[in-house]
């Protein structure tokens, strides 16, 4: 892949950590300068959730098959369940001259690291595992062994996440506005000043 425009921020941290949160803020205060790149999932839509617009909603067949062909730039397996970034659902942002964002997990995050896509790697924080677990649990979403999964996943997670070197930085989410502060000033540092210029591409 060819890289043309800003490069692509990726947000990382465990389930339960507010970074989808941060993230539906970011793109609601800036929609103009950045676009969400809509994963592909095996898993079945939750209520409210839209295809297209939440994730592109699949078959482990059919996913199998694109992967085979080379199409997605990263694929996980999560909780049973495939995810992955296609590559040209982060084309179809980029073409707009938008920074491209993608919320992906560890093992995605470790693909795209080999990539060309050079992209900004954050990895959001909780303020413990206990807390993770209470937001979880508050959730009421899932039964007592997948919260447990989710848990192990989560120690595993923060532990890649802490270790130097796998992001550019480390933002602690123990209070939102101050985390959400936190990735605005990030960005703002690492991000060319006109970013909306769909032609103009700031390679380090």
């Amino acid at each position: 892949m060819v890289q043309k425009g800003p490069r692509p921020l990726v947000l990382c941290g465990p389930s339960g950590s507010g970074k989808s949160t941060l993230l539906k803020r970011l793109l609601k205060e800036f929609p103009d300068k950045f676009g969400f790149s809509v994963s592909h999932t095996t898993r079945s839509p939750r209520p409210g959730e839209k295809d297209g617009v939440h994730y592109h909603f699949t078959n482990k067949d059919d996913m199998l098959a694109a992967i085979e062909k080379g199409e997605f730039i990263e694929t996980a397996t999560f909780s049973g369940n495939m995810y992955g970034t296609s590559k040209q659902a982060v084309e179809h942002v980029r073409l707009t001259g938008r920074i491209c964002v993608l919320d992906i997990e560890m093992e995605g995050v470790k693909q795209v690291k080999k990539t060309d896509l050079d992209p900004l790697l954050v990895f959001v924080m909780p303020p413990s595992i206990e807390e993770l677990e209470r937001r979880l649990r508050a959730r009421n979403t899932e039964q007592e062994d997948a919260l447990k999964k989710r848990l192990d996943t989560a120690r595993r997670e923060i532990e890649f996440g802490e270790q130097p070197g796998n992001f550019h930085i480390i933002i602690l989410n123990d209070n939102l506005d101050k985390a959400y502060s936190d990735l605005c000033e990030f960005i703002s540092k690492n991000v060319p000043e006109k970013m909306e210029e769909p032609n103009n591409s700031n390679e380090n």
